[in-house]
């Protein structure tokens, strides 16, 4: 049964994870979890790169390690260190999604898209809004 929520019904899409080498992340995750390189690229807006990474099933991985030494990742690894940095959920409107919220006055990171990887829209409810979970809509690229 599905309850009302200002977000609607959507799956997840990735779990991020700030990393801070890549490469040696993609073969941990390639050799303990066996998971699949399913693409690589940089986010030169956001000072990232990102690998995404195919578990059996349906669940990917996406893993991040900063570019810019003083971008949102960056600063994520020197307070909390590697680990879990969002759950993206997806969406098909983030800019109507992003109003609803606005309106219901959930606290916001980015109160419009802007690029994300993979060509999509994507934007973050604050941690605040979910017990300390980042929170990423991302809307597929048209």
């Amino acid at each position: 049964v599905w309850r009302m929520s200002l977000i609607p019904p959507g799956r997840i899409d990735h779990i991020g994870i700030a990393v801070r080498d890549l490469n040696l992340a993609r073969t941990t995750y390639e050799s303990i979890l066996g998971a699949e390189l399913s693409g690589c690229e940089v986010v030169e807006q956001q000072g990232v790169e990102v690998a995404f990474m195919q578990l059996p099933g349906d669940t990917r991985v996406e893993l991040i390690a900063p570019t810019d030494r003083h971008g949102a990742v960056a600063r994520f690894l020197d307070t909390h260190g590697e680990g879990m940095h969002h759950i993206c959920m997806m969406v098909e409107d983030s800019e109507e999604t992003l109003a609803v919220l606005e309106k219901a006055q959930v606290p916001l990171v980015d109160k419009e898209p802007r690029r994300g990887a993979e060509g999509s829209r994507i934007a973050f409810v604050h941690p605040a809004s979910l017990g300390g979970v980042l929170l990423e809509l991302k809307q597929k690229a048209n």
